[in-house]
C-alpha cells in the first residue's frame, strides 16, 4: 500500500473517531482522555461498516463509481466493463431465497457507450457476471441488478461454468462459516497485449481476471488473491492463490485499505498455504 493511502487510511481513522465522539456527546478532549480497548473497538466497527471491500485508485485511473443493491462497481467506458466490482456477503445473504432472473438488462446509470446483450451473441464468449447473482437471492431488485451489463465481461465458458464458479460457491462457504467475506473482482487487461473486441459497441474482451477475498476474523483477518486467465482450463482453486500483494501490482489498485496499516501489510504480502 502506498504512503498516500496510508495516510488517507490514517485521517478517514481520526474522522471516525471525531463522529464518534461528537454523536456520544462528548467533546473531543473529553473523548481523548477517556478513549480505551473498547471504544477503539467500536472505532473498527465504524471503519470495518464504511465501505471495506471498495479498493482505491489513483483519481485519474478511476472509472464511474456506480452503487447498486447488493454490489459497488467502477465502470470503464473505454473498455466497456466493469474496471472492479465490490460486494460484502454475509452469512445471512447466503441463505437467501430469491429466484435466479436470467434478463440481462443494460445499467441505466452508465454514462456513455451502454452495452447491450446482444453485443455478445454469437461471440463465443460468455456473459460473465462478476458481482454473481448466487450471492444475490436475498433480495429481488439485488437479483436483477445482477444481471446489469455493467457487471457484466466477456468470459470465457469453460472458465464462467468451471473454476470461476467454483470459486463462487466456496466464497458463500466462507460466508456462511466465518460470518461475512468481502469480495472484489474484476478484469485484468494486460499491458502491451492486443485486445480483442466484441459487439457493435466494441466490448474489450479481458486476458484475465482477478478476485481479492477477505475474511475478518475479529483479530484474525485473511485475505487470499485468485488470479485466472481468460481461457479454459480446471485446476484446483489453490492453484490460482497470489498474494493481494501482486494482485496491486496487476492492476494498480489498493485493495482492503481500511485495514490497520500493520495488519494490511502483514496478511497482503502472504499467500496462503491452503484453503480455508
Amino acid at each position: 500500500m502506498s504512503k498516500r493511502n496510508k495516510k488517507n487510511t490514517k485521517k478517514w481513522i481520526i474522522i471516525a473517531i471525531v463522529i464518534i465522539a461528537l454523536i456520544g456527546g462528548n467533546s473531543l478532549r473529553t473523548f481523548t482522555d477517556n478513549i480505551n480497548k473498547k471504544i477503539i473497538q467500536e472505532v473498527n466497527k465504524q471503519v470495518e461498516a464504511v465501505g471495506m471491500e471498495i479498493p482505491t485508485l489513483s483519481t485519474d485511473k478511476q472509472g464511474q463509481i456506480i452503487q447498486h443493491t447488493g454490489y459497488t462497481l467502477s465502470y470503464n467506458n473505454q473498455m466497456r466493463t466493469p474496471q472492479w466490482v465490490a460486494w460484502e456477503l454475509t452469512k445471512a445473504e447466503t441463505r437467501g431465497e430469491e429466484e435466479r432472473s436470467s434478463e440481462f438488462q443494460t445499467d441505466p446509470y452508465v454514462i456513455g457507450t451502454k452495452v447491450e446483450t446482444y453485443d455478445y451473441s454469437r461471440s463465443g464468449y460468455d456473459r460473465g457476471h462478476m458481482a454473481p447473482a448466487g450471492d444475490m437471492k436475498w433480495d429481488k431488485q439485488a437479483m436483477q441488478e445482477s444481471f446489469y451489463m455493467s457487471n457484466i465481461c466477456p468470459q470465457d465458458h469453460n472458465l464462467n461454468k468451471g473454476d470461476w464458479n467454483d470459486l463462487e460457491i466456496k466464497t458463500r462457504e466462507w460466508a456462511r462459516r466465518y460470518g461475512k467475506a468481502y469480495v472484489v473482482c474484476g478484469p485484468i487487461y494486460q499491458k502491451g497485449k492486443k485486445i480483442k473486441y466484441i459487439g457493435n459497441n466494441r466490448v474489450a474482451v479481458p486476458h484475465a481476471f482477478f478476485k481479492a477475498i477477505l475474511i475478518y476474523q475479529k483479530n484474525k483477518p485473511m485475505t487470499m488473491g485468485f488470479y485466472f486467465e481468460n481461457k479454459a482450463g480446471h485446476q484446483s482453486l489453490k492453484d490460482y492463490l497470489v498474494s493481494i500483494d501482486e494482485l496491486e501490482t496487476m492492476t494498480d489498485m489498493d485493495f482492503f485499505s481500511l485495514l490497520p496499516d500493520e495488519i494490511e501489510d502483514d496478511i497482503e504480502k502472504k499467500v496462503v498455504d491452503k484453503l480455508p
